[in-house]
């Protein structure tokens, strides 16, 4: 008997989003962290979590409007990890320059170049409310509704 190709189907665009506990008393890597966690970056559970490294060095050189190359991003990731003890996993280039991905698949990072920032020298709450909350959210909203008058009309 052949084997079936199933076909895959593939998202134009994705967000996932958790609401945890009101951010009170937190330390900036803990609020990192869980801001990671609300936007689909972290699973609840995971122990990797140098996304929250890289997240947190493109905030950190956002305020001097400072460029980073991946390397440069990776250099001050290890820095990040050893101050705070942690072990120095997921520090490979090919992972920086993943979680890098990641975080422009949610426009909190462009890449300029060969180089990365915050998208556009902006605040986050800035960017979610203008490109994720307005332009991406919205749109996966328009689409998801789409299927549900669609399938309200085949069903009857």
């Amino acid at each position: 008997m052949p084997k079936q190709t199933i076909s895959k189907d593939v998202p134009l665009g994705e967000i996932t989003l958790r609401k945890y506990e009101k951010p009170t008393n937190l330390g900036q890597r803990d609020l990192t962290r869980k801001l990671c966690l609300s936007i689909g970056l972290l699973q609840p559970g995971d122990s990797r979590d140098i996304v929250v490294d890289v997240l947190q060095t493109m905030l950190h050189h956002s305020k001097s409007k400072k460029l980073l190359s991946s390397e440069a991003v990776r250099e001050e990731v290890i820095k990040l990890r050893k101050k705070q003890n942690l072990p120095l996993k997921g520090i490979a280039k090919s992972n920086i320059r993943r979680q890098l991905k990641r975080l422009r698949s949610l426009f909190l990072v462009e890449k300029i170049a060969n180089d990365y920032r915050i998208t556009e020298w902006e605040t986050l709450s800035n960017i979610f409310e203008e490109r994720i909350e307005k332009f991406h959210l919205e749109n996966i909203k328009k689409r998801v509704k789409e299927y549900f008058i669609a399938i309200t009309k085949e069903v009857g």
